[in-house]
């Protein structure tokens, strides 16, 4: 992401997406009745004499729409804003329904009557270069690949198999060889676009074996390897494991996916051995945030994106009270099982300075 102008007197944010994770940061940082201008097309209807009689014509334009729904599919890399014309040359009409596809590299303007703290920051951090990461996880029964996002993990493949035994030494040899030259396939098509690091994850010895053969028939690959770590599953599981275990976080630490998975697993850490230095719900965390007790507060991005205005005004001034009481503030993707979990709590949950109990929150 790169921001080209920020002027918050005048309440706009001017930025340009350079990638599919800008999107992502985008429709988290959009919301209702915000205004968004960009270059967009509209297909106006002509009656002029040397024209079909109400012919369409699609004509290019500096429009801004006042928002009223955002939508972001992933799986295209699309965002779409959609809303009234607050702004377009005289030839387009405002108030009129319009929908702003925003593309990478395509400036946009966004104005908000304020900015929270917390989604500067949330631009501020996508503006920062950040490699995604590749993590193999392998072990004799198949493999799994998967690229982290900052809205996630994304599983890119997974094949079963199953090696012939140790007793078997020379059929169970050969095969692994096979085997490993398939993972390798594998890897090269997705390591090939950016040369991301590469984390392999895995049960028992196997593994290292990989890792061994990925040095000796594919060296440049090989020196994309920053950390190869043991697990207790393998395939997609074993993803999931490194993620929540937190054996990534020696090479990803600047990843928002490990960040937010080990909050929730402290959460849920807490919550399970019935301590009192935790507590979920808007009612018990606003109760808990007035007596100053929140270091952290934990918001699914949903929750956030998905509010009326009322509910979005009322949870801007919690994590304000938060942050002054010196609080951070961690806003959680629902697009991983971290956010998952922080759904199935209601959403919003905080990790607290000292023990707060029932009538302290009622």
């Amino acid at each position: 992401m790169k921001i080209l102008e920020k002027n918050l007197r005048q309440g706009f944010v001017k930025v340009v997406p350079t990638s599919e994770d800008d999107l992502w940061h985008l429709y988290n940082v959009i919301f209702k009745d915000d205004e968004v201008y960009a270059y967009s097309s509209r297909a106006i209807k002509t009656d002029q004499e040397y024209s079909r009689p109400k012919s369409a014509e699609r004509v290019s334009a500096f429009i801004g729409v006042k928002v009223e729904s955002v939508a972001w599919d992933k799986f295209l890399g699309k965002l779409r804003v959609h809303g009234l014309i607050c702004h377009a040359p005289e030839i387009i009409p405002t108030g009129a329904h319009h929908t702003l596809n925003i593309a990478l590299n395509q400036p946009l303007t966004i104005v908000k009557k304020e900015w929270p703290r917390h989604l500067l920051d949330r631009l501020k951090q996508a503006s920062l270069s950040e490699k995604s990461m590749i993590i193999l996880s392998i072990d004799d029964e198949g493999f799994a690949l998967a690229e982290t996002k900052q809205y996630g993990v994304e599983i890119k493949l997974e094949e079963r198999m199953k090696l012939p035994g140790k007793h078997e030494a020379e059929k169970r040899s050969n095969a692994t060889r096979e085997y490993f030259n398939r993972v390798i396939a594998s890897l090269t098509q997705l390591w090939t676009p950016a040369h991301n690091p590469i984390i392999i994850v895995g049960v028992g010895f196997i593994k290292n074996d990989f890792a061994k053969f990925l040095a000796d028939e594919a060296t440049e690959i090989s020196k994309s390897v920053v950390d190869i770590k043991s697990v207790n599953n393998g395939g997609v599981a074993g993803i999931y494991e490194a993620l929540r275990s937190g054996v990534l976080l020696k090479a990803a630490k600047q990843l928002r996916i490990v960040d937010e998975t080990e909050t929730m697993e402290e959460v849920m850490k807490r919550l399970g051995k019935g301590e009192g230095t935790v507590t979920y719900g808007l009612k018990q965390v606003e109760a808990a945030a007035n007596l100053g007790a929140v270091e952290k507060l934990v918001v699914a991005d949903s929750m956030l994106r998905e509010a009326e205005a009322e509910q979005r005004l009322k949870l801007d001034e919690l994590m304000h009270n938060v942050e002054q009481h010196r609080g951070a503030v961690t806003i959680v993707s629902t697009e991983h099982e971290a956010g998952g979990k922080l759904l199935a709590l209601g959403g919003i949950a905080a990790l607290l300075r000292f023990p707060v109990y029932g009538d302290q929150l009622s």
